[in-house]
């Protein structure tokens, strides 16, 4: 098949829509998560956890977390698995992968040489579960060896391996803590599981459409090939994203984890917008912040804002307003509505400029200004 060809400003409207990140907002938690195939979960929450964040910038104030544990924990329409909420009719687009887990030799053989442990889990979650990984003693044979903060935590690698495994599944959470319990118990019984070819096809056809153009090593032949204007290479695109369809675009504030930012090479190929999550930077070499906001505006990525949930304070603060490219009157006037709407979301009365903000840029006022 012949490339087509795409300008960049088309490509970067294709992904913006596919994003859900237009005008147009979805109308439910379900309908996000199945659209973009999964959220992510991370444990940092220096403004919110990446899932509830990811959801409010589609949804805005018509979503609340509390929708997102009754789907996980009550109604069963989604479900976690290796860090990834997705949506559970997806489940048997997974089983074949799940059964085939783990592929290296490493974790194959551990998990032989603790069977007794394993099939001890199982019975034990089988008579008392759902009980957190704290609730299950370890009976390893052989302890799990790691050079990282991994090693010898021999119940929560059980735990993990069963779950990738699809024998056990995470019921719910007390906390930031995970409940265990079996698979048949969480997951809807009887659910056949997709041929693994067939299911590895369809979650790249699903996953380009949530991206709306990618490369090959993220969605394989899925789509079709299309060169993209200023890179170098193919692209897949999802051809129903080429509607014609005009792009009504708004602006918002991202997870530094949402994936139209997730992949670095895409954004400064797409958006020509640079960026790394500093969390892990020494506060001296931080450039934007330690997990500072890609700004969206329409199908420009504009800036960062450093920005952190102050719950004590009872404010969100803002220490920096970084700018890509010079921000208009529109743009500083719409990232200002977005920070309060933030706030209001997150049950904070305030936006406050930080104490180290005296660069602040994007004309945020000083406190109590």
């Amino acid at each position: 098949m012949t490339p087509q060809r795409l300008d960049r400003a088309t490509a970067r409207r294709v992904a913006v829509r596919a994003q859900l990140l237009d005008a147009d907002r979805p109308a439910d938690l379900l309908t996000v998560v199945d659209r973009l195939t999964f959220l992510q979960i991370d444990p940092t929450a220096a403004v919110a956890p990446n899932a509830d964040l990811v959801a409010w910038t589609r949804l805005g104030a018509a979503y609340q977390p509390n929708q997102l544990t009754r789907a996980l924990e009550a109604d069963r329409t989604l479900f976690e698995h290796r860090a990834m909420v997705r949506p559970m009719a997806d489940l048997g687009l997974h089983l074949a992968e799940m059964a085939a887990w783990p592929e290296d030799a490493r974790r194959r053989d551990w998990l032989a040489a603790n069977d007794t442990f394993r099939r001890y889990v199982l019975d034990l979650l089988r008579d008392s579960g759902p009980l957190l990984s704290r609730d299950v003693p370890d009976r390893s044979v052989v302890p799990w060896p790691s050079t990282g903060w991994t090693n010898n935590r021999n119940v929560t690698q059980m735990l993990e391996f069963l779950a990738a495994r699809g024998e056990i599944a995470i019921s719910g959470r007390i906390g930031r803590q995970r409940t265990w319990d079996l698979a048949e118990r969480v997951y809807p019984p009887g659910t056949p599981a997709v041929p693994a070819e067939e299911a590895a096809r369809t979650r790249d056809e699903r996953l380009l459409r949530s991206l709306g153009v990618a490369r090959a090593t993220v969605v394989g032949e899925a789509g079709e090939p299309t060169e993209i204007e200023g890179t170098s290479g193919l692209w897949r695109v999802d051809p129903a994203a080429l509607d014609g369809t005009p792009l009504a675009g708004r602006t918002a504030l991202l997870s530094p984890f949402d994936r139209l930012v997730h992949d670095r090479r895409r954004a400064l190929e797409l958006f020509d917008f640079e960026y790394r999550l500093e969390m892990y930077v020494p506060k001296a070499q931080r450039r934007w912040g330690y997990f500072a906001l890609p700004v969206l505006h329409h199908d420009r990525l504009v800036g960062k804002v450093d920005a952190t949930a102050d719950r004590k304070a009872g404010v969100l603060r803002v220490d920096a307003i970084h700018e890509d490219v010079p921000f208009t009157a529109e743009v500083t006037a719409a990232v200002h509505a977005e920070l309060e709407a933030l706030a209001s979301w997150l049950g904070l009365p305030e936006v406050r400029r930080g104490e180290n903000s005296a660069g602040t840029a994007g004309g945020w006022p000083a406190a109590g200004g």
